[in-house]
Order: structure tokens, then sequence, then C-alpha cells
């Protein structure tokens, strides 16, 4: 595929296919993606887009199965193999224990035959394992081959075509040069020289573009290398005439463009270089990402530590890290101690700490200790291998700004055919001497100008860029029509509990009465509480333990519910509670009136501690809210967004956090099945588009109903599932960095699509001469070629400034 208007082929006869539900092409990245009614008839679309003109790449893996032991086994295999998704033909020999697959390329993985095979009852194994990153090293080998070959293409074209130019158009600027050349090898000999190396370039290196041109517009389907094969295809043939059957011609029209032909081969030629350097670019955050993964892993097998391929680890197997090795695989630690690099899942520079029973993801940097570890999630399962999974289906994905790109391509090419014609023809009528000759050039300028290239690769290389940049800074988006939506969010509304707070419930204050110890109070208060199991107990206890504390063994324990507990602690009797359970055993709590003032208005509710009948200390435990929050809130008011809070907190302590946070709407005491009516209260009857922010099982509904859903990416699997864009980093500075990466994004759609369509609208007219009657111009087809190579480019180096994106919020450098 060249330009947009072979999406289009592509797309057409892929819904023409009658189990096809869906397909949508992508030009940036080369791959189709199609939605059955019923199983996937992989081969009916492989040779729609045979028919189209198209070829669908393949590769053939095979597989040593173990089990079968008759014909039936044989057939079983088969049927499970021809059933994976991606799958073209697979057969199976009984005597050999082998499978040969044929698939599509990139489609299908070893892990997903491998599966099948295992469901249907065998085993298998690939024969020649394909080592972890192969894919990547295969797909940049394709790119290479493609660029080797347009690169000796091009270099061809120009070692040919510069004497052809010097010929003919030095010929007509230097007199000298031209009257050199007329008593040398004369006019005619000039002209069979030029025939001679205008037929090599064309049929040479240019063949490419007749070779899909012309079946194509035979096929009635004409696309961009339609255009070329014509435009050239007429100055070269209009030049043969002139110089073997000049008779056939008026006097007054005799002369050649075999130099044009050339020269718009070769710059045509250069422009898909310089294209295709561009467009490889464009996918290189995928590129980083599966070069993240380890190639091979230390294993315990048998008692002995032996090293093997990535590929080979299986769930369950002890891995072993050092210092400075990437992790290979998604476990759990069994023991050691280390600092892990997670700043590819994160987006966070600060390495994390690692101890017994903490999680560790694949393809992150162990830094300082060695650990082992057991294996939880490997191949398709891993973290990386899901963000790899994600980004290129979002960048393989349409925004809906595409449509309209869409319904102008499926007629452009036929109509800057139906304009080049209606040119040649105002021109042979109504132009000047030799008015053959004008009308052959304008007509050929007019197709070699108009650009579909350009318009079919301005929306997908911005996603390609822009999700990609999103992926390094630790933003996924799921669905790439996320980008277009999260742009147009007015209101974002964040969850409070795990979203604006850390989630788990810590001691935030303790302020002993006179006489009394910090650490004395809590320690005994500890003792208690640790036969409590309510989160506040948890969150003292723990507390304690924190700041090295003995606590002690209670005795006589009584919880008192609504009120509070109370125990004997080395003799002494504690009670700890609300100020209702104070007034209940006699004891005044308002020495403490202005502290409990203060912990209310920063939304936290206050509790007392009183040791032997006397007031000790007063306490208050709250979720406190996350380092980041604050400016992550201040970033979203510059990007001018307001804010909203969803909580099931009293309104008081909720008003409260958002008078501390600065945030504009409160939705309090929401119970976990009222979040959708917030989300719909929000949307102001649909006037007002609605980001949601959550974490938790009880989001998953908000996050679905919700214009766009953003899961904070250390939350639950089922509200990562609903969301439309996972933020891995765990806190809210991924959501203004979403939004603002979202809004450059569209904003670089829309510079290319206005570029596009700008550069066609004020092109096309000058190449078929409106110029010509006020100020005498034409446009040279050896310039309209050039402009048309460089429009793509513009294009394409336009999307590659999404790379340098700068996000408002920084990872915190410690």
């Amino acid at each position: 595929m060249t330009c947009a208007s072979c999406v289009g082929r592509v797309e057409r006869a892929l819904a023409a296919v009658p189990s096809v539900q869906a397909a949508t092409v992508n030009l940036a990245t080369e791959r189709a993606e199609v939605r059955f009614a019923g199983a996937p008839d992989v081969g009916a679309a492989v040779g729609a887009v045979a028919r189209a003109g198209y070829a669908v790449p393949e590769e053939t893996t095979e597989l040593a199965i173990k089990g079968m032991t008759c014909a039936s086994c044989v057939g079983r295999v088969e049927r499970a193999l021809r059933g994976v998704p991606g799958v073209v033909d697979a057969s199976v020999n009984l005597a050999t224990e082998r499978a040969t697959v044929r698939h599509l390329t990139g489609v299908v993985t070893v892990g997903a035959l491998q599966a099948a095979v295992s469901k249907a009852g065998y085993e298998a194994s690939p024969i020649a394992l394909e080592a972890a990153g192969a894919r990547e090293d295969r797909e940049r080998e394709a790119r290479a081959r493609e660029l080797r070959s347009l690169a000796r293409a091009t270099l061809l074209a120009a070692a040919l075509t510069l004497p052809l130019f010097l010929l003919e158009m030095v010929g007509h600027l230097v007199p000298a040069v031209h009257h050199w050349v007329a008593g040398t090898i004369g006019m005619q000999g000039s002209w069979y020289l030029q025939f001679a190396l205008a037929t090599v370039v064309l049929f040479g290196p240019g063949l490419r573009f007749h070779r899909k041109g012309w079946p194509n517009l035979l096929r009635g389907a004409p696309d961009m290398n339609s255009l070329v094969a014509i435009g050239t295809g007429a100055a070269w043939a209009y030049s043969v005439v002139a110089t073997f059957a000049p008779s056939l011609l008026p006097s007054q029209a005799l002369a050649v463009y075999f130099e044009a032909a050339a020269v718009i081969v070769t710059l045509i030629l250069l422009g898909r270089l310089l294209e295709a350097r561009s467009k490889g670019r464009t996918s290189e955050a995928i590129k980083r990402l599966m070069g993240l993964q380890a190639r091979t892993a230390r294993i315990e097998r048998d008692g002995e530590a032996i090293e093997v391929p990535v590929a080979e680890v299986r769930t369950r197997d002890t891995v072993l890290v050092r210092p400075g090795e990437r992790v290979p695989v998604d476990g759990e630690v069994l023991d050691g101690h280390s600092y892990v690099d997670e700043s590819m899942v994160t987006g966070e520079p600060v390495p994390v700490a690692k101890a017994e029973g903490a999680r560790v993801v694949g393809g992150t940097v162990n830094k300082t200790g060695a650990f082992r570890f057991r294996a939880t999630a490997v191949g398709a399962d891993t973290v990386l291998a899901q963000i790899v999974k994600m980004v290129e289906a979002a960048q393989g994905s349409k925004l809906p700004i595409q449509a309209l790109v869409d319904r102008v391509t499926m007629w452009f090419v036929p109509a800057v055919m139906a304009v080049a014609a209606l040119t040649g023809l105002i021109w042979l009528v109504f132009g000047p001497d030799p008015a053959l000759t004008f009308a052959l050039v304008n007509a050929v300028a007019v197709l070699i100008i108009a650009c579909p290239c350009a318009m079919g690769l301005a929306t997908p290389t911005s996603i390609m860029v822009g999700t990609g940049r999103a992926a390094e800074m630790g933003v996924l988006f799921r669905k790439g029509e996320a980008l277009q939506t999260l742009r147009e969010a007015e209101v974002v509304a964040l969850d409070k509990t795990g979203t604006l707070t850390r989630g788990r419930p810590e001691l935030t204050d303790l302020i002993p009465a006179p006489g009394f110890g910090a650490d004395e109070v809590l320690a005994l208060v500890a003792a208690v509480e640790a036969r409590s199991e309510h989160p506040v107990a948890e969150a003292i206890v723990e507390a304690a333990k924190a700041r090295g504390l003995a606590i002690g063994e209670p005795e006589a324990f009584e919880a008192v519910a609504g009120y509070g507990v109370q125990a004997a602690v080395a003799g002494r009797r504690i009670a700890v509670g609300a100020d209702r359970f104070m007034a209940r055993l006699g004891i005044q709590v308002f020495p403490f009136a202005e502290e409990a003032a203060r912990l209310a208005d920063e939304g936290k509710t206050p509790l007392y501690a009183a040791v032997d009948g006397r007031l000790a200390a007063a306490i208050a435990v709250a979720d406190p809210i996350r380092e980041t929050t604050p400016a992550a809130i201040a970033a979203l008011h510059a990007l001018g967004l307001k804010v909203a809070m969803v909580t099931g907190d009293n309104r008081r302590t909720a008003e409260a956090i958002a008078r501390q946070l600065g945030i504009d709407e409160v939705e309090a005491e929401v119970l976990p099945d009222g979040k959708v009516a917030v989300v719909e209260r929000l949307k102001a009857g649909g006037t007002r588009k609605v980001a949601f922010v959550g974490d938790g099982i009880n989001d998953a509904p908000a996050l679905a109903a919700a214009d766009v859903g953003l899961a904070i990416g250390t939350g639950t699997d089922i509200a990562i599932e609903s969301a439309d864009v996972v933020l891995m980093g765990g806190d809210l500075r991924g959501v203004p960095n979403a939004i603002a990466l979202s809004q450059a994004t569209i904003r670089n759609i829309r510079q290319n699509l206005f570029w596009a369509f700008a550069y066609n609208a004020a092109l096309i007219p000058v190449a078929a001469g409106v110029l010509w009657p006020a100020f005498g111009i034409l446009l040279s087809p050896i310039l309209a070629a050039a402009a048309m190579g460089l429009s793509s480019v513009f294009v394409l180096s336009n999307a590659l400034r999404l790379r340098g994106f700068a996000p408002p919020l920084a990872a915190s450098r410690g």
C-alpha cells in the first residue's frame, strides 16, 4: 500500500468477504484489523486482499507434536491449529510428529499455537525456538530490506537521470552547451540517448509504479501508483512518438519530455525513501518496548541454575536475578533484597525496594542486590507483553476524525484523473500553440502534484507517535479513539479513595496530653488495637511497628460497638475511641478542642486515648492524600478543566479535602452503585464530556459510563479492563499528562490534515494552469514531483515532533 486510496480499496475488499463484520486498515503500520461474524475465515480475507492487488505477508512455523498415536489425532491437531485466528493452513505428519503451520506474519505467536494444541490434549514445542525479540528483529530486517531496495532504486535512477537532465535542461539554459550537443551528436542523436536513459529509469527503478499502477487502473481502482504511471508514461510515450514518428505530430508540437519523466520518477523515489525512513521512526516506541525484554533467564532446574531462552521459562519456575540484569518475566520474590528500576512501567525513575512477597515485572532492571522469584506470568501474559499489545491496538485504531479523510480519499484519485483529463482538453481546445504540448505538460503536472499519500498518513502517523510517546510516559491508550475523546473532556471526575489518596488508612496525628510521651501512648494504644480487625486499628499498629515500639499483650479486651475499644496492658487500663466513648467513661476531651477543630477542617476524624482514666492523647487516622495529587489537580486546572471529586465520605470531610486541594465540584456520600448516576449528572444531559478516574472494582461501571475512563494502573484488573486509558504510574500525574498529550496529538493531526488538504486544494489548480492567463506561470511536472514527495515527508516529520512532547508533570527524580 502506498496511499490512502489503497487503504480504502483493501478495506472494501475485506468488507466484501461474507463473514467479515468490519475491517479497518492503517497505512502507517501496514496492518488490517478484521472482525468476523463467526469463526475467522482468514483464507478468504487473504484471498480478497490478493484479488485487490495487494499481498498479506505469511510465514511458516514448525512444531514438534507429542502424544499423537493415529490419524484421528492428526485431524484433531490440525483442526485445533486451524482454529487459531491468523492461521491460513496447518498440516500434521504423524510419522515425523511434526506440524507445519502457515500463518500471517506478526499476528500469530508460537505460544498461541502451543496453547491450541495443548487444549486439544497434546503437547507442542517449536522445533526452531524463536528467541525473544525475534519478531522485532524480523520486522526491523524487513524494514531495512525495503529501505535498501528504495535506496538502490533511487541511486540508480539519479545516476541515469543526471546526464539526461544535463543534456536537455542545461542545453536550454546555456546556448553554448546546446550548440556543442548539436555539433557533436546532433539533436536527433541527443533524443536517442535521452530515450535510452529515460527508458531504463522508467522501466528499471520506476517499474514499481507501473507494476502496481496499471493493474489497479484496469481493475477500476486507481491509486497513487496509477497517477505516477499515467503521468510519466504519457510524457515518455509522447516523447517516443516525437523521436521515432515525428510526422504524427504537428511540427510546432515536436518536443521531448524524457527528462521530465525520468526526473519525476527519481524525485518520487527519493520521496518514498525519505517517507520509509520516517515511517520506520514512527514505531520506535514499540521497538524500544520490545527491546526491554530479556533474551535469556537463569532458572533452577533439578537443583541446578541453568540459562535458557526466555521463551522456555514456564509459570512457577524459580528464576534467579543478579545485579544489573533485566527481570526476564513477571513474578513474586521468594528471597533476597534489591532495588528495581521500574521506570519502563510506571515512568518513575526512582528504584523500588523489593523483598520477599514483592511483585516484579519482566523487562525492569535490577539495580543492587540479588534475589530469587517465582514466575507468575510468561510470554503473552506478562505486563510488558500486555503493554505492547495495548500500544499496538491503539496505534492501529482509527479516530472519528479519520472518517472525513476516508470519504474524501475514496474519490480523490479518480477526481484527480478527471481534472487532469479536463485540463488536457481545455488546453488542447483553448491553449496557445503548441496546444498539444501545453495540454500534455499541464495534464501530467496535475497527475503528479496530487498526493493522497499525505492524506492517508496524516492521522495514523500522529496516532502511532502519540501513543508510543504516551507509553514511554506510563500512559497506555487501550483504545485509540480515547486520544480524541480525552482532548474534548471538560470535567475530570476523580474517585477519592486510592486515586486522590493512598487508599489505606495511616496514622496522621498523635498529640499527647501533658505528662504523656507520644511513643509511650502509641505503644499502649497499639497493644489494644492489635486485637481489633478495624482498618483504623491496623493503621495504628502499623505506625507503632514502623517506629520500632514494643507492643505488649492486652488482657480483658472489650470492643464497644460504635464507641471504641478498651483493655488492660501491663497493668494499666487503656481506652481508645471517639469523643462519645470518652464521655461515657466520664473523661472530658475539651483540652483538645482546638486540635479537634483543626483535624476536622483537614477532613480527619479525631479519636482519643485514655490511660487509667486520664485523657492521654488525641489521635487521627486518615487515608492521606498522595504527595503528587495537589500538583496534578493544579495541572488539570491549568489545562482549563473542571475537577470533581466522587466519594462515599460524609459531606463535611469531603468538602474539607476539596478545599485543601482546590477541587471545583464535590459529590459526597455516594454509594458504590451510585457512581454511574454521578457520571451521568456531571455530563449535564450530554452537554459536557466527562473523564472519570478510578482504581477499584466499584469504579468499573463509572469508568465504562464516562466519555473516557482512566484507570490507575495499580488498581484492579476489572477497573483496568473497563477503562479506555491506563495510568501505569499509579498516581494522578498521568491524568494531566494524558490529556495534554491527547491535545497535542489531535492538534498535530489537524495540522497534518490541513497541510494535506490545503496542499492539494492550492497546487492542483496551479498545476492545471489557472495562473497562466493572468501571470503567464505554469508549474513544471518536475517541480510538481518534488512538491508531491515533500508533502508526505512534511506530514511525517510533523508527526515525529510528538516524540519530543514534554509532559506538564514530569516524574519526580526523588
